[in-house]
């Protein structure tokens, strides 16, 4: 068994799948709309293959970053020296640092981050 593809909602759907396409090379299929629902979509795979599909429908409840279910999206991008690249390249660009970069007391080399909606993404080592 393999997870899928993980699914992410958001209010700007083209903000945010820029936002993924610029720092972590996603590539994305054509969006995706149903009239009758008012649900939109796209597909954004990663080079490993994992996929992340970026969901939106109008009039959603917002939702605080600390609650029950998820809690963020965890993104290897190499060795420290590409966690520390990027997170500064993030930083730079003024998304919010949380905390790291950083080695943690279980081992992980991770820095956290958000994306454009505030979603919790960690980068992390391979």
């Amino acid at each position: 068994m393999k997870i899928e593809h993980v699914a992410l909602w958001v209010n700007d759907l083209e903000a945010v799948k820029e936002f993924y396409q610029t720092y972590f090379s996603a590539t994305s299929n054509q969006r995706y709309h149903n009239p009758k629902t008012g649900f939109s979509s796209y597909f954004l795979t990663f080079a490993t293959g994992a996929r992340l599909e970026l969901c939106h429908k109008e009039n959603l409840p917002k939702v605080q970053a600390e609650r029950l279910g998820y809690g963020h999206l965890a993104l290897s991008v190499g060795g420290k020296d590409a966690v520390d690249e990027l997170t500064q390249r993030l930083v730079a660009a003024g998304y919010p640092l949380h905390s790291g970069p950083r080695t943690t007391g279980d081992g992980y080399y991770e820095s956290l981050m958000s994306d454009p909606e505030g979603n919790l993404i960690e980068l992390t080592t391979d």
